[in-house]
């Protein structure tokens, strides 16, 4: 058995699997901001005794969270020191000399300000050379007075980029030996080991961002693997990083910058899961939580990475999956601006205080409250009638912070509402999809997160999508990416050679030396050998070029020319397929070289059932009175989704119940249930 536990904005997802029985179990508790561990352990307690199982069944916990990201936004990291090599102190502040886009715009826009201030930049007497050799060599009385200097500026964390250390590390390594002897309690991150590869400002900010976050992850692993040890006993922790896998707690603490995206990567390896299972192989994954929706693209049921990441204008030079978050989540509250325009979001009620209809505190207009106006949550059904909802305060809440200052009836307003966050989520997915050439009719909509499917039908008319499919278990859906990742480590070492002068050897002895450290990296989180797999990749770029195509590279024993020479022409393709053109007689650059080795772990599916044949209509549980923005109030079907047998149709408009979430399915609009208990929803003129 094995449990994920996803903590979001406003709810704390669980999930428990039993791998032989294939069998899920699932719960929803408030996320608890002021103590994320006491919610992580209520989740955990709770999902425990709903599977009737006890700890000593599980062989480990998979953990996402969004501490990390949460801290950058809100500011809330270490007191960081940076130590680089002379002269190159302001690299953070010059960045790539360029302002925001919104600057062409707005004269008041400007970039973030560094995450570690000039006072505690410092830079040290050294120099490596372009080709690794040693220029200047490190004077250590230099090093001995910084330290010194960040020691009683009482620096949390310390990080060391100096200029080309990712072609020779051992003026970094020594820098460390020096300040761990100095300052022993104080964590030290090297640009050689968190991103070895050029790029002077994106290298020096993702390790930054290692050290501005590392002692807020240790503070909270720490934390939460103490108590969980005081309740349970020995536990396997794993966490979930931003490139879709995930790493032992141990091996997070060092590796902050990794988790950044830790939940939302959930929720694309989820979108990839249920793209297989369905055979929908382009895919966007929507996961509308309380707090925000969470966009990925999947290709070929592989959810999309990148290397070129970032949170608020801070880049982030590690493998992550591709996603876009909005503000725009169950919890995103109405307001009117001045000019009387209505917007919804990107601020939260979260689950302190809530939504108005929650009866927690809140009393300002939310996502949920205009659904509940609506008809479109059933008040005494709300996570299986554990959290009842309160129409009165949603209605009073819409009524006095929407309709009166807009002129509206109430239905009007909280159909505006709905409308707004609609076009929202829809602008969304077309930034990360459509102006990146894909073609959304070719695109199932994955929904997860329990609001998610009340608005997917819509945002799938309007952005012109094949189909919308609603997964078991879809308020949770998140969680299950959690529990079906492996874990993965990759490595990255700039190479910086033409294609005509690479040496064969050295190019496979610095693919087998990451690949050595991944393997002994994984013995160490107690993978065996047997369920370990390693692929290799390479980023190239004709010469001249500035940016580079990341081009699948086999694994071999022994590496020739024409090796190289077939890499090469992997790489003319990908760039004919990318950008409609390729040049076969230009020199290719191998710029750096990239391994990623996965521990794979047991596979999980949901469980199948045969579908009937004759297909019948799903028999209603009740009526309710659910309005609709081109025909007003109606009297529609309500369905209970467990009751719906596999094969059955359901015409729209209709409201399909479950504990955790809610689907809708609009006039004009067909649901099927499939065999792994999907809701697939089409237009009925193409059913």
């Amino acid at each position: 058995m094995r449990i994920s536990l996803d903590v979001g904005g406003t709810f704390t997802d669980a999930i428990l699997v039993d791998e032989k029985t294939e069998k899920f179990f699932y719960t929803k508790t408030p996320t608890t901001h002021h103590d994320l561990a006491q919610g992580v352990l209520s989740a955990l307690d709770e999902i425990l005794k709903i599977a009737g199982a006890s700890m000593k069944e599980i062989d480990y916990i998979i953990h996402g969270t969004t501490i990390g990201t949460n801290a950058i936004v809100e500011g809330k990291g270490a007191r960081v020191g940076l130590i680089t090599t002379t002269g190159f102190e302001d690299v953070l502040e010059i960045r790539r000399v360029a302002r925001p886009k919104e600057a062409a715009f707005d004269f008041g826009a400007d970039n973030p300000p560094p995450l570690v201030p000039r006072y505690l930049r410092k830079g040290i007497t050294e120099r490596i050379g372009s080709r690794g050799e040693i220029l200047t060599p490190l004077d250590e009385n230099s090093v001995l007075r910084v330290i010194d200097d960040l020691k009683k500026q009482d620096v949390q964390a310390i990080v060391v980029s100096l200029l080309f250390s990712f072609l020779n590390p051992i003026h970094e390594l020594r820098v460390a030996e020096i300040g761990k002897e100095r300052l022993p309690d104080v964590p030290f991150s090297l640009s050689s080991e968190i991103c070895p590869e050029f790029r002077e400002y994106e290298r020096t900010c993702t390790t930054v961002m290692n050290g501005y976050l590392g002692p807020v992850i240790e503070r909270y692993m720490d934390a939460l693997m103490g108590r969980l040890r005081e309740k349970y006993g020995d536990v396997t922790l794993h966490i979930m990083q931003s490139n879709g896998g995930t790493m032992t707690a141990d091996v997070a603490k060092a590796h902050a910058a990794h988790l950044i995206n830790s939940g939302p990567a959930g929720g694309a390896i989820a979108a990839a899961f249920i793209s297989r299972l369905t055979g929908s192989e382009m895919a966007i994954g929507a996961d509308m939580g309380g707090t925000t929706f969470d966009i990925s693209i999947i290709d070929k049921n592989l959810p999309k990475t990148t290397t070129w990441g970032g949170v608020t204008n801070y880049p982030i030079k590690l493998p992550m999956v591709d996603l876009k978050t909005i503000g725009a989540g169950g919890g995103s509250i109405a307001w009117v601006d001045e000019g009387g325009v209505l917007h919804v979001g990107p601020q939260s009620a979260g689950s302190n205080p809530g939504p108005a209809c929650y009866g927690w505190g809140g009393a300002l207009p939310t996502v949920s409250d205009a659904n509940l106006i609506l008809g479109r949550l059933n008040p005494g059904y709300f996570l299986g009638g554990k959290l009842p909802l309160y129409p009165d305060r949603a209605r009073e809440a819409v009524r006095a912070h929407v309709a009166e200052k807009m002129n509206l009836s109430l239905e009007e307003a909280a159909m505006g509402i709905i409308r707004i966050v609609n076009a929202n989520m829809a602008k969304g997915i077309s930034g990360n999809s459509v102006e990146k050439g894909c073609d959304l009719r070719e695109f199932a909509l994955i929904t997860m997160g329990g609001a998610a499917a009340l608005h997917a039908a819509d945002l799938a008319r309007e952005l012109n999508m094949a189909k919308v499919i609603v997964p078991p278990m879809n308020g949770n859906f998140s969680a299950i990416g959690l529990a079906v990742a492996d874990i993965q480590h990759d490595y990255v070492r700039t190479f910086a050679k033409r294609g005509d002068a690479v040496d064969p050897e050295d190019l496979l002895r610095t693919f087998k030396a990451m690949e050595t450290e991944g393997i002994r990296q994984l013995k160490e989180e107690r993978v065996s050998r047997e369920s370990m797999a390693v692929s290799w990749s390479a980023d190239l770029r004709y010469e001249g070029q500035s940016w580079e195509l990341n081009t699948p590279v086999d694994p071999v024993e022994t590496l020739d020319k024409a090796y190289i020479h077939e890499t090469a022409q992997r790489f003319h393709d990908l760039h004919q397929q990318v950008y409609s053109y390729s040049e076969p007689k230009e020199v290719v650059e191998f710029v750096n070289l990239r391994v990623r080795v996965t521990g794979k772990n047991p596979t999980v599916s949901l469980p199948r059932e045969r579908e009937i044949s004759s297909s019948p209509h799903g028999t209603a549980k009740g009526l309710r009175d659910v309005y609709f923005e081109t025909a007003g109030w109606q009297k529609i079907p309500i369905y209970e989704r467990n009751e719906l047998p596999v094969g059955s149709t359901i015409t729209g408009p209709c409201i399909i119940e479950e504990a955790i979430s809610t689907t809708l399915i609009p006039p004009g609009f067909v649901g099927k249930m499939d065999g792994y208990k999907n809701i697939i929803i089409v237009l009925e003129n193409i059913c």
